[in-house]
C-alpha cells in the first residue's frame, strides 16, 4: 500500500469518527449561532469554542515538537486579501443559514437521510468548481484577491508573527500565545455552571478538536516524504501538496470533479476527499445503530429555491475565504492565522444578520 493511500485511509477514518461525534452530540455551528440568536443559549457555541481551543492547543505542540511545518499550508501565508475573508466568510454564513447548515452539517444530514442536503452538496459543489476553476473564479481573483485589496506582509500573517519577542524562535513564540488564546477561551467555556453540566457539549468540543490535531498530525507529519515520481519532498495524498486538516468546502468540489472525471488518471481521491466522505459514512452508521435514519425531503418549490441559493452562497463563499465553519473556523485558526479569525467573524456575522432578517420576515408575514 502506497503512503497517499494511507493518508487516504486515515482521512476516512477520521471523518468516521467526526460523523459519529457530531450526529451523537449535535454539534452544529451554525445551530450555535441560532441558538444564541433566537434563545439566547450559549452551549453549542461554547462546544464549538472548546473545539478550536483545543485544536490551538494541539497544533501548536506540534510545531513546537516539529512534526507539523505551520508555513507548509494554506492559511499562513504572507499574503493577506481582506475582501476574500470579509466577503467569502459573510457570504458563506448567509448561505449556510439559508441551506439549514454548514458544510460538515450537510454531510452530516446526508448520512441521516436528508435528502435536501443532498441537493445542498451537489449545488455546493458546483458553485465550488466555478469559483476554483470557472465563471466565479474570474471575479474572485480580479476583484477579491486583487493586489489593490491585498496586503502583502513581511512575515506570515499568524498572531504569534506579529509578537516576534528578541531571543526566541517562532516556534516558542507559537505555543507561548497559542496557551494565552486558548487559556482565555477555556476559561470563557468552563466559567459557565449549565455547561459544564452539558456532557455532549464538552465531549463534542475535545473530541472534534482532538480530530482536526489527528489530521495535521497524518497530512504534516506522516504524509510528509519523497516523492517517487519527482524525488522531492512533499505532502503525499492532500488536494493542495500541503498539510491540511478538516474542511468540507473544496471537498466537494473534488468529489464532484472526480465522479464526473473517473476515467481521468490524473483526478485521484485525496485526504480531504475521504474524510468528507467519512463523515457522512459516520453519520449514517450512527443513525442505523440509534435507529434516527429517516428520509426528509422538500416541503414546498420555495423551500428547494432557499436551499439551492444558499448552497451557491456555500460553495463560493467557502473557496473564496478558503474554508468553511469547519476549515476555517476550527482548522484554520488553530494555526492562529489572522485571515482565519477575520473569517472566522465574517462567518458568525453574515449567518447571524441573516437569522434577523429572516425572523422579521417571518413576523410580517403573521
Amino acid at each position: 500500500m502506497s503512503l497517499a493511500t494511507t493518508i487516504v485511509l486515515w482521512g476516512l477514518g477520521l471523518g468516521v469518527l467526526l460523523g459519529i461525534f457530531a450526529s451523537k452530540t449535535n454539534f452544529c455551528t451554525m445551530g450555535a449561532v441560532s441558538d444564541i440568536v433566537n434563545m439566547g443559549s450559549w452551549g453549542r457555541m461554547r462546544a464549538w469554542i472548546l473545539a478550536i481551543a483545543v485544536a490551538i492547543i494541539g497544533t501548536s505542540i506540534l510545531s513546537y515538537l516539529g512534526y507539523l511545518d505551520l508555513s507548509k499550508t494554506i492559511y499562513t501565508g504572507s499574503s493577506f486579501p481582506v475582501l476574500t475573508f470579509l466577503a467569502g466568510g459573510f457570504i458563506f454564513g448567509v448561505g449556510m443559514t439559508l441551506a439549514s447548515g454548514c458544510g460538515n452539517k450537510t454531510l452530516l444530514r446526508i448520512g441521516s437521510g436528508n435528502l435536501k442536503s443532498l441537493v445542498v452538496f451537489v449545488f455546493m459543489g458546483i458553485a465550488a468548481i466555478a469559483t476554483l476553476k470557472g465563471i466565479f473564479g474570474a471575479f474572485r481573483v480580479s476583484v477579491l484577491t486583487a493586489p489593490a485589496v491585498t496586503m502583502q506582509m513581511d512575515h506570515s500573517q499568524t498572531i504569534p508573527a506579529f509578537f516576534s519577542i528578541g531571543g526566541y524562535d517562532a516556534n516558542t513564540v507559537q505555543i507561548i500565545v497559542a496557551c494565552v488564546i486558548a487559556l482565555a477561551m477555556l476559561i470563557f467555556v468552563f466559567m459557565s455552571k449549565d455547561f459544564r453540566h452539558e456532557l455532549d457539549n464538552s465531549i463534542a468540543g475535545i473530541s472534534i478538536g482532538l480530530i482536526v490535531i489527528a489530521a495535521w498530525y497524518i497530512t504534516g507529519h506522516m504524509g510528509y516524504a519523497e516523492n517517487p515520481d519527482t524525488m522531492e519532498m512533499t505532502y503525499m495524498g492532500t488536494a493542495s501538496h500541503l498539510a491540511e486538516s478538516m474542511s468540507f468546502v473544496a471537498p466537494s468540489a473534488y468529489t464532484l470533479e472526480y465522479l464526473g472525471y473517473w476515467t481521468d488518471t490524473s483526478t485521484v481521491v485525496t485526504f480531504s476527499v475521504a474524510s468528507a466522505f467519512g463523515v457522512a459514512l459516520g453519520s449514517f452508521l450512527y443513525a442505523i445503530f440509534t435507529k434516527s435514519f429517516r428520509w426528509e425531503y422538500f416541503t414546498s418549490a420555495k423551500d428547494m429555491g432557499s436551499h439551492i441559493i444558499g448552497a451557491i452562497m456555500m460553495g463560493f463563499g467557502g473557496i473564496t475565504a478558503m474554508g468553511c465553519t469547519i476549515g476555517q473556523g476550527i482548522t484554520g485558526v488553530s494555526t492562529l492565522s489572522l485571515g482565519s479569525f477575520v473569517t472566522l467573524l465574517s462567518i458568525i456575522a453574515g449567518s447571524a444578520v441573516t437569522m434577523k432578517i429572516q425572523y422579521y420576515l417571518m413576523m410580517r408575514e403573521d
